[in-house]
């Protein structure tokens, strides 16, 4: 696998809700975790062959591979949870003013049509809408922070 492959893969895993993800080619085996933020690590373990470089140089990456077993304990808790994301580029509020309340917390429930948050894209303050009924678990994004097209914002347990 050469650099521009896993240039591509990391660009993937940015675009995507793909936590992580591991690739094992010929003897190379490549972790790509995402992170909370938007830093990317890229674990590789194995000899290269053909390459003419030494093995020990690739051996200690080998260990820090050993943390993704935690992450997939995680992942159970959220395959129910369905994720609203946003549908343009602009600026996150959970609130339509200052002096208003937020629309909505952790904890509350949220039905189709009811507005969630407000984003704000070139001047103009959008309602954003709840497609789904349900719980709200977390609020994934941090109030008046920029977001991207697709990017998730809530966790809604449907049950």
């Amino acid at each position: 696998m050469d650099i521009k492959q896993i240039q591509e893969l990391v660009k993937l895993i940015n675009k995507t809700n793909i936590g992580e993800i591991t690739i094992e080619e010929e003897g190379v085996k490549i972790t790509i975790k995402q992170k909370k933020d938007p830093v990317q690590n890229i674990y590789a373990g194995g000899a290269q062959p053909n390459q003419g470089y030494s093995t020990p140089s690739t051996q200690p990456p080998a260990a820090p591979a050993a943390p993704p077993p935690p992450p997939p304990a995680e992942t159970p808790k959220t395959d129910n949870y369905i994720t609203i994301k946003s549908p343009m580029i602009g600026t996150f509020y959970r609130q339509s003013s200052p002096a208003k309340p937020v629309m909505v917390n952790v904890g509350d429930e949220v039905t189709p049509g009811k507005v969630v948050c407000i984003i704000e894209a070139m001047k103009l303050f959008n309602e954003i809408e709840s497609e789904v009924s349900g719980k709200i678990v977390k609020v994934l994004v941090e109030d008046a922070s920029p977001v991207e097209y697709d990017q998730p914002l809530f966790l809604v347990d449907p049950s």
